[in-house]
């Protein structure tokens, strides 16, 4: 994270997880989303993939990005529901050190308030060294929805987590 003047600025990545994107017969709109607010909010996009819905290769992405020490935030979006395919949630589990429940809990309450299928929603927040992981939803709305109930908190939460990996504790 770098600091313009007062304004916080974080390097972020974006992963979307798509069987039919990283085939080539969809366009990702909700990564589209992300970088619209991310970047609108004054952040730097850093780097930014579609892979298939595919543990592994879904694991050493957000893995590599996290331990780069380049990246402060990897958003994630698709793979949060309940198909078969939908393994976000268990990769983002599978590679952070601690999770921020709270986060999801807000996201998954703000959608309630849109629609009743943010209560399928498997989203998981989490940290793997000063790298926050954040799941959103694969859909544009989804995504416009979640990232604007966080997007206030995410800036401050890196710097905690920066100062958590450096043994400095802000009084």
């Amino acid at each position: 994270m770098r600091r313009d003047g007062e304004i916080k600025i974080v390097a972020y990545a974006v992963l979307t997880s798509s069987d039919t994107g990283s085939a080539g017969k969809r366009i990702d709109t909700s990564g589209d989303a992300i970088v619209e607010i991310m970047d609108g909010a004054g952040h730097e996009l850093a780097e930014r993939v579609m892979l298939p819905d595919d543990f592994g290769q879904l694991t050493s992405q957000i893995k590599d990005w996290c331990d780069s020490g380049k990246i402060d935030v990897v958003l994630t979006t698709g793979g949060t529901g309940l198909s078969s395919r939908d393994v976000m949630p268990e990769v983002t589990r599978g590679v952070v050190d601690l999770e921020i429940p709270g986060m999801a809990e807000a996201m998954r309450a703000e959608s309630l308030k849109v629609t009743n299928m943010a209560m399928i929603s498997r989203a998981v927040a989490g940290a793997r060294g000063s790298t926050l992981v954040i799941n959103l939803p694969g859909s544009t709305g989804g995504v416009k929805d979640n990232l604007g109930v966080v997007l206030p908190v995410i800036a401050h939460a890196v710097e905690v987590l920066q100062d958590r990996q450096s043994g400095q504790h802000p009084i």
